[in-house]
């Protein structure tokens, strides 16, 4: 391609895509011809600086000791990574805040019928793992913001304690009320579990980890093997984060020193039992003593017990109670100024603290953004300037509710608003393939960096690996079709669990969570045993994914902070969205015809005739058929989405066409300010029905999934939940984010039609 005006070829990379696998003298998306020379020229040499050696000595040295919220060691930390910061040139700072972060002061589990047995509750030393002794810094196995409570009830297993279990309960007789619950890990985030369990009318909640998903089912246990040991404990946080994350008294703002906080028996967040997670060696005894209903086939572990749901003979006396104390948070913040854009900032996280060593969770993520820094720094001695500024942040409290990233996006929401270009997130890392989700504005610009960064083990790319992952793991051919056709691999939608929830779901600032993995084991996942020793045994021993992540992430990030134009794309979006909206149709249509289906089979009297006489078996109960929903505002919204982002690619092909005039300083930056104003476009000051926090109408954290994400969620939950009303109220609030941010688009486009000599 010959040179261009450069802000009209900038426009153009970014919309036709040309640049997903250009060669090295073609521009990239965002870039003029010239600037796209001279970005990869910064990109090979930034690429070549990354060491694995430097990213394991960093891992050995923060993961040496627990390093929990509050801890010397936590501090000690933070000081470090600024010390390094500085070191390397950077701008850098500690911002504290003050949040609720209560840590034990009682744990008792016992089975008190019909015999006797004491839960050990601790996770013993391995002789092979040396800062697996280091008992007296360690947290104790426990979930944080439980309750404090003491009771004694009969026990009842409830498979993984979602809502769909409850159902199942209900159609066997098995009732919750008064009892406590023993639920698995998995299927949803933990902190579901005791808030349906207190739905129901349950007085606590036990939560292990049960072999057949953690432990010898999957392959040989720690120190043998990468898997949970018996002994082994998932500690973790059980704050209700579906309605918002952060401090749980300061929710909207930052948790400052003088902020106002709420009373504690005003929040919300807590649970409403006590919760405690245990090893499945504390289970089996427990499990063993149950009888009652067989579970189903569906339900049954890997602990070589008859698995039953009780109630009783088992009773079980449980006791938590808190210390419930305000704990400092250290986030490290740290900044490279803009030489031409400084008020547009390319903001990049990962957490440092951790439940008690944490090499894995968050270190291996911790560390090649370390080294991304010092590779950066080295770029700013060479003479490399970013355009815009860029943030690299270290963030406390993430493993007890997203605190320190929450803390410090609410306490400078205001420049994040006018400042905040993208947010890229990691968190663990491991060996194996590029895992890439985020806005889907941003999915053809993180292809482009996936197919420009190599897979340490294969060399391939990365982009190319994951592609043929994905195709040989596809079930249908449609899928694999798609795959090998489609010009960018599909980014999974993100809902919560890691930094990105204030940045994306809360502000709108678009976001992107990037990490490898899929090849190292699982097994010791928020336990004493995740530390060095594991990790350089079973996970990334050679950290050189560890520089995989550093290449991967500093790659987007400069391209990011250098482009003219910032690469947003609009041609995924939309087409991403209107899948969502059809699967929405299809999901109503789903759940209509099984209600009137299941309601002719009650009237013929199926469910009786089919039951086990012998058994206890409650047929379901009959429910009134939904009516049907309007789609048309959404209908409509689509399409005018299709046809702004059809007018911004065809403004971008006339441009080029035309030749036209170059955009002076002020209309780049106009229309920067556009792309970043995109994201803002979806979300409402409203925010969703029962949770105002989350302000995102495309993404949120499910009300009963937790981590795991709802698309549309102002819909799609009320149709899962049967609120009809609720559902055909939400469309056209939806319908109307999607007008709105058609509208944007198309003024981006009319000023690339006035430039071109257009309409």
């Amino acid at each position: 391609m010959g040179r261009r005006s450069l802000a009209i070829v900038a426009l153009v990379a970014i919309l036709t895509g040309i640049a997903a696998t250009p060669p090295a003298d073609e521009h990239l998306a965002g870039f003029s011809d010239a600037a796209a020379r001279a970005e990869r020229d910064w990109e090979a040499k930034f690429k070549a600086l990354p060491s694995p050696d430097n990213i394991r000595e960093y891992n050995r040295r923060l993961s040496a000791r627990p390093h929990n919220v509050g801890s010397p060691y936590d501090k000690d930390n933070a000081e470090w990574i600024l010390s390094r910061y500085k070191e390397w040139g950077w701008d850098a700072h500690i911002e504290t805040f003050k949040v609720l972060f209560p840590t034990p002061k009682e744990r008792a589990l016992e089975l008190v019928e019909p015999t006797k047995f004491t839960a050990k509750l601790e996770e013993p030393t391995v002789p092979q793992d040396p800062t697996s002794s280091q008992h007296d810094e360690q947290l104790p196995t426990y979930n944080a913001y439980s309750a404090d409570g003491d009771v004694t009830a009969p026990l009842v297993y409830v498979n993984f304690g979602v809502p769909d279990d409850y159902d199942r309960l209900e159609r066997l007789g098995v009732s919750v009320k008064g009892a406590i619950v023993i639920a698995r890990y998995g299927a949803s985030w933990r902190g579901i579990k005791p808030k349906v369990a207190a739905e129901h009318g349950a007085v606590g909640c036990i939560i292990y980890s049960d072999p057949h998903e953690d432990g010898y089912f999957q392959g040989d246990i720690f120190p043998q093997g990468a898997w949970r040991p018996p002994d082994g404990v998932q500690r973790g946080s059980v704050m209700d984060m579906t309605l918002y994350s952060g401090d749980p008294l300061t929710p909207g703002v930052g948790a400052t020193e003088d902020a106002k906080r709420l009373p504690l028996d005003q929040v919300k967040v807590l649970t409403k039992i006590p919760t405690l997670p245990i090893s499945y060696a504390d289970a089996r005894p427990l499990l063993a003593a149950l009888g009652g209903p067989m579970a189903p086939n569906e339900w049954r572990g890997g602990l070589g017990v008859t698995y039953h749901l009780g109630p009783g003979p088992a009773k079980v006396h449980l006791k938590v109670k808190f210390n419930w104390d305000l704990k400092p948070l250290y986030d490290v913040i740290a900044k490279i100024p803009g030489s031409t854009e400084p008020d547009e900032w390319i903001i990049r996280g990962n957490h440092h603290d951790a439940w008690v060593n944490g090499s894995e969770d968050p270190i291996s993520g911790q560390t090649p953004e370390l080294e991304e820094a010092r590779a950066l720094g080295e770029l700013v001695k060479q003479g490399w300037r970013p355009r815009r500024t860029i943030i690299y942040c270290a963030w406390d409290g993430e493993e007890p509710g997203l605190l320190g990233s929450t803390e410090w996006a609410e306490t400078h929401a205001d420049e994040l608003e006018h400042h905040g270009a993208v947010y890229i997130n990691s968190d663990s890392n491991g060996r194996g393939y590029l895992g890439m989700s985020g806005s889907h504005t941003l999915e053809k610009f993180v292809n482009g960096v996936a197919r420009d960064v190599e897979d340490p083990e294969t060399k391939l790319t990365a982009w190319k690996r994951d592609q043929l992952r994905r195709i040989e793991s596809a079930h249908a051919q449609q899928d694999r079709d798609e795959l090998r056709q489609r010009a960018d691999l599909r980014i999974g939608a993100l809902g919560s669990g890691s930094d990105y929830t204030p940045f994306l779901q809360h502000l709108g600032i678009a976001s992107l969570n990037l990490e490898y993995g899929g090849e190292d084991g699982g097994g010791i996942y928020h336990s004493i045993y995740d530390d060095f020793y594991w990790y350089t045994h079973f996970a990334d021993p050679t950290f050189v994914y560890g520089r995989a992540l550093s290449q991967t992430i500093g790659t987007a990030v400069m391209r990011l902070a250098d482009a003219e134009l910032l690469p947003f794309d609009f041609s995924d979006f939309n087409e991403t969205v209107r899948g969502y909206v059809n699967e929405l149709q299809k999901l109503a249509t789903s759940e209509r015809d099984d209600i009137r289906e299941r309601n002719k089979e009650i009237d013929e009297g199926v469910f009786t005739a089919t039951a086990d006489p012998t058994k206890t078996s409650v047929p379901p109960k009959r429910e009134i058929e939904p009516p049907h929903l309007n789609f048309a505002p959404l209908e409509n919204a689509l399409d005018k989405l299709a046809a702004s982002s059809d007018r911004y690619q065809k403004a971008w092909r006339k441009a080029e066409e035309n030749g036209g005039s170059a955009l002076d300083h002020a209309s780049l930056a106009d229309l920067n300010q556009t792309l970043m104003d995109s994201e803002r476009k979806l979300t409402t000051s409203e925010g969703l029905p029962r949770r105002p926090w989350y302000r995102h109408q495309i993404y949120a954290p499910g009300y009963y999934t937790g981590y795991g994400v709802k698309t549309l969620p102002a819909v799609r939950e009320p149709i899962e939940e049967k609120n009809w009303a609720e559902a055909d109220q939400e469309i056209p609030v939806v319908a109307k984010v999607l007008t709105d941010e058609a509208s944007l688009i198309d003024s981006a486009a009319a000023e690339l039609e006035k430039t071109a000599g257009g309409q």
